[in-house]
């Protein structure tokens, strides 16, 4: 590697690397302003706040980095031309390809990148977000219940405490479960306490009153009610608050925290629906097509920047054409990626979104050829 490209490529990664991380910081901003309840309502601590969030990260750098990489190496290029640099390079004898050179590398380390993210880091945090978020819902309902609230714990279980010592002692408990379908309980005790067992939270109650309604059995004697109110007052009970429908006891597992291999070929015992086979199918191509587009969008930016005629002030309109073409390239994406999430005829799309650009941008960087160019005027003899 040359001075000159080490000097570009020391231009382009450092640009490359403030410009994504403030982007994928300022995007975990927005998206952690949904979890804020957890610190603010539930008690939850800034530092689990901010390992949970953290853990979406990867999914931000493998979206935003073929856009940043675009958005580098067109800038950069662009400023070198309004400051006559490349005018110098030119003059020099450097080539097109010699001075897209560094911008080429830096686009493929970006790709490199996002593979190993797309095929590995993405699933993996995205299962653990889940996996974490799934526990918080359902397993840390201890840390989730406070006081002087009705706390609900899935759908059809819901606690309330009037206050908490600070052993951690629960005073006025009411819980109403809803669990077993036709057969509410509702109980109140004075007072209880929750620990943390193999299967999940339980909270022990002391004192209280355990009131159900039952249906009246079938062979039941005529002019009985329908249905009756049993009360029984206890001492000590035990409730499990592990799970509020154990019917969700097994979570399933969406598409971005599965690998491309079970993707492309899911497992047949868990019955998937064919629309989520087709979902799936087109969600691995999805991810393997994505971090071509890091270098194909590093191409056009580069055959924006570096082709046409030089104007000392013709920077705005580069950046411009650019940037247009970039936004329509991502609406055909997107656009191609819901057409192929529905039918899988369409994922050919995928792939033509991630390639051709590229082709295109590299055949014009390179001068067109077999382009029909305008023979330049004859000057006439003297």
């Amino acid at each position: 590697m040359t001075r000159i490209d080490r000097y570009l490529f020391r231009q382009l990664s450092l640009a490359l690397i403030a410009v994504t991380v403030g982007l994928a910081a300022l995007v975990w901003l927005t998206q952690s302003l949904r979890f804020i309840e957890l610190v603010l309502d539930r008690g939850l601590s800034l530092l689990v706040f901010v390992e949970l969030t953290s853990l979406m990260l990867p999914s931000f750098f493998a979206v935003i980095l073929p856009i940043t990489t675009f958005i580098v190496v067109l800038f950069v290029y662009v400023r070198l031309a309004s400051d006559r640099e490349l005018v110098v390079m030119r003059a020099a004898g450097l080539s097109q390809w010699r001075l897209a050179r560094p911008a080429i590398l830096l686009a493929m380390i970006a790709t490199a990148l996002c593979v190993l993210l797309n095929l590995w880091l993405v699933p993996l945090s995205h299962a653990a977000f889940r996996q974490w978020q799934f526990e918080i819902r359902n397993q840390l309902v201890g840390v989730l219940l406070q006081e002087g609230v009705f706390s609900q714990v899935g759908e059809d279980l819901t606690v309330y405490a009037r206050y908490r010592d600070p052993d951690g002692t629960l005073r006025g408990i009411l819980v109403h479960d809803q669990r077993d379908p036709g057969a509410p309980v509702t109980i109140l005790a004075e007072q209880g306490r929750i620990t943390t067992t193999p299967t999940g939270p339980r909270v022990t109650l002391l004192n209280g009153v355990r009131q159900q309604v039952e249906r009246a059995p079938a062979n039941a004697a005529p002019g009985l009610p329908p249905l009756r109110l049993n009360v029984l007052t206890f001492s000590e009970n035990s409730i499990d608050l592990a799970r509020a429908t154990r019917g969700d006891e097994a979570r399933s597992r969406d598409a971005r925290e599965r690998t491309v291999a079970e993707l492309l070929y899911p497992d047949p015992a868990e019955g998937l629906r064919e629309r989520e086979i087709r979902r799936y199918y087109a969600e691995a191509h999805q991810r393997l097509a994505g971090p071509l587009t890091t270098l194909s969008f590093a191409l056009v930016g580069l055959a924006v920047a570096l082709t046409g005629e030089f104007r000392r002030h013709g920077g705005g309109l580069r950046i411009a054409i650019g940037i247009g073409i970039v936004v329509g390239l991502l609406a055909f994406g997107l656009t191609g990626g819901n057409l192929a999430a529905r039918d899988n005829g369409w994922v050919p799309l995928i792939w033509l979104q991630a390639v051709l650009p590229g082709m295109i941008a590299a055949w014009w960087l390179g001068g067109a050829p077999g382009w029909p160019r305008q023979a330049p005027p004859a000057v006439a003899a003297p």
